[in-house]
């Protein structure tokens, strides 16, 4: 009687060894898709505030600086679905990562902070600006009154069955506003000059 309970044992042993390797393995797959269509995003230069006098600024609260507004264009090889990203190239003086960060003082501690706004896109489809806010592939309409930080995809596009979604753009351009604010004063140490040193990078993401 004790050999079958011995074999038994054994048997189960090895059922568990198996299952305890099988799951410790697991396979990548490594996907993605060569386009022969290219985009190129294009300014026409900086944005320049010019010389803002301390005195100016307000002591307990943030100082909201004059918009600025540029036209960003996107020329394609072919019509292409892609959409812009902005990225913080200040993101270690950003207030938060919602913002976008406008430098350090000489004293390392943050200048300020701006938004971004998308409007007026013209393109050979008639487009309605979108935004994604994460990664969840849900797209919504960006109204001319909001403004985004960092990291939201921006994308012309129309209405569908399946609601909102971009479509495919040869040749595009619309309006970028920027809106920023230097920190209270009183959080700054402005005895010398301060240069304002935001930097973002507009990048083309293929959909």
């Amino acid at each position: 009687m004790k050999t079958p309970v011995s074999l038994l044992s054994g048997a189960l042993l090895l059922a568990m060894t198996s299952s305890v390797f099988a799951a410790s393995s697991v396979d990548l797959s490594v996907k993605g898709l060569i386009t022969p269509s290219a985009c190129t995003p294009s300014l026409p230069g900086d944005i320049d505030f010019g010389k803002v006098a301390a005195k100016d600024l307000n002591i307990n609260t943030g100082t909201l600086l004059e918009r600025k507004t540029v036209p960003l264009s996107v020329n394609c090889d072919a019509a292409t679905l892609f959409a812009i990203q902005p990225i913080d190239n200040r993101a270690g003086s950003a207030v938060n990562r919602f913002y976008f960060g406008l430098g350090m003082t000489n004293e390392n501690q943050k200048l300020g902070r701006y938004l971004l706004a998308f409007t007026n896109p013209v393109a050979e489809t008639p487009s309605t600006l979108l935004a994604m806010y994460n990664a969840d592939g849900f797209w919504v309409t960006l109204l001319s009154d909001e403004v985004i930080g960092p990291h939201v995809l921006v994308a012309l596009g129309s209405r569908g069955d399946s609601g909102w979604a971009p479509h495919p753009i040869k040749d595009a351009v619309m309006d970028v506003t920027l809106e920023a604010t230097i920190n209270p004063a009183k959080d700054l140490t402005l005895t010398d000059e301060v240069a304002i040193d935001g930097s973002a990078t507009f990048e083309v993401k293929y959909l």
